[in-house]
């Protein structure tokens, strides 16, 4: 039996999964705990109040189960390459709005394939729902409507007092290897690490960027049309050498025991960045269209720490679809919801140049 108020949030003991427990009990939402590990699940259960389930991500079986009477999951149990295919299943077959934290392109590149079966049932598969790739998303579809003409666009963004989760240094671990991508008129193409850097002005400061293969190269081809498309973060002088010489090491960074090593290593790192930077961090975006006539747009925007925003903006956008504010298929956080739906997060700011 459905119950159209619950949410299971799954791989709600990570970093940004307590984050997004913590949001939905501030909003009396109603909630199931899931994920692979009892000891992390039960103490999180205690701690909420809200009941748990134990289901490994590879589980269809016991996925469907955990699903059946849920109307949404907001899926945190990444690495996202290896756990989406699996989930998503799961949620057509038993009838439940997907979403996910991911900001893996691989991801993004494979979900549309199930929108013909998701319009079929009435349900939005939605990845993508944090600041993977909400802010620049928005900011994406909000430059493609300044200048409708637009053949290019470049994304950016940066962090102050940052620092990252073990569930991101996980999935940037196992896309080791397997180099850079831009998007080429309309085809995804592969470029060597580091070969694209630039300086870029963020507002109320300048900082150096490296090209990366951020999950936009995907989201934000389907939400604005514009074939040609690069995203950028902010990078040192030496990260960019690093990415450089990386490209010689690219047979060896695809090996699954080296990988195996790395993650370890990650387990016994903290959790993810402390609370001062959480509250206290604030996130840069920058985006520039073009068009071959030689018009350009440039817009900036400026919110709240990425973890951060990725709680409030996983539970707002779980909301509107429990509201029944939702379009089936697959769709993008703008192309569901508008590009000012970052103005939902407040102090967010945005300004066109």
């Amino acid at each position: 039996m459905k119950n159209s108020s619950l949410i299971v949030v799954y791989g709600s003991y990570g970093y940004t999964g307590k984050l997004i427990v913590n949001e939905c009990k501030s909003k009396n939402l109603e909630v199931v705990l899931a994920g692979r590990n009892e000891q992390s699940l039960k103490k999180q259960s205690e701690q909420s109040g809200y009941p748990y389930k134990v289901v490994a991500s590879d589980d269809l079986a016991g996925l469907k189960k955990l699903l059946e009477p849920a109307a949404i999951v907001i899926h945190c149990g990444g690495p996202f390459r290896h756990t989406a295919k699996a989930m998503s299943e799961a949620c057509l077959a038993t009838g439940t709005h997907y979403t996910d934290i991911t900001g893996e392109y691989q991801v993004f590149e494979s979900l549309p394939l199930l929108d013909q079966q998701a319009k079929e049932k009435n349900l939005t598969i939605m990845p993508g729902v944090g600041f993977d790739v909400v802010p620049s998303d928005c900011l994406a579809l909000h430059l493609k409507n300044r200048l409708p003409s637009a053949t290019h666009l470049q994304l950016a963004f940066t962090m102050s007092k940052g620092g990252l989760s073990r569930g991101t240094k996980k999935s940037m671990t196992e896309g080791l290897g397997d180099g850079c991508f831009i998007r080429q008129n309309g085809k995804l193409v592969s470029i060597p690490m580091g070969s694209k850097s630039m300086e870029i002005d963020f507002g109320s400061f300048k900082t150096l960027t490296l090209c990366i293969p951020w999950g936009d190269i995907s989201t934000a081809w389907r939400s604005t049309g514009i074939p040609n498309i690069e995203v950028y973060t902010g990078a040192t002088a030496s990260m960019i050498s690093n990415a450089k010489r990386s490209n010689y090491l690219n047979w060896l960074l695809r090996m699954r025991w080296v990988k195996k090593f790395m993650l370890k290593k990650i387990d016994k790192q903290p959790a993810g960045p402390s609370d001062e930077k959480l509250h206290g961090g604030r996130s840069y975006l920058w985006g520039k269209t073009w068009d071959d006539s030689g018009k350009e747009c440039v817009s900036r925007l400026e919110t709240i720490s990425g973890y951060l925003l990725t709680a409030k903006t996983a539970v707002l956008i779980s909301e509107k679809i429990l509201s029944g504010n939702f379009k089936a298929g697959y769709q993008t956080p703008s192309m569901a919801y508008g590009a000012d739906l970052v103005f939902e997060i407040e102090t967010t700011k945005r300004k066109d140049a």
